[in-house]
């Protein structure tokens, strides 16, 4: 997934469960996931979408 498109759709999730979203750099691209299901490499993580720091 390109970026932008990633971006867009984390922060959009993010505003629609209102948990915390992590963009996360993969081999193939990008993805997006709840902060709580990440158990990955924290330095693949690109950025957090907090719904409630805005």
């Amino acid at each position: 997934m390109p970026l932008k498109t990633a971006q867009s759709l984390a922060w959009s999730l993010a505003r629609t469960l209102m948990t915390v979203i992590v963009l996360v750099r993969t081999d193939r691209g990008y993805a997006v996931m709840p902060w709580a299901e990440f158990d990955g490499n924290p330095d693949r993580v690109v950025q957090e979408y907090d719904p409630f720091s805005r």
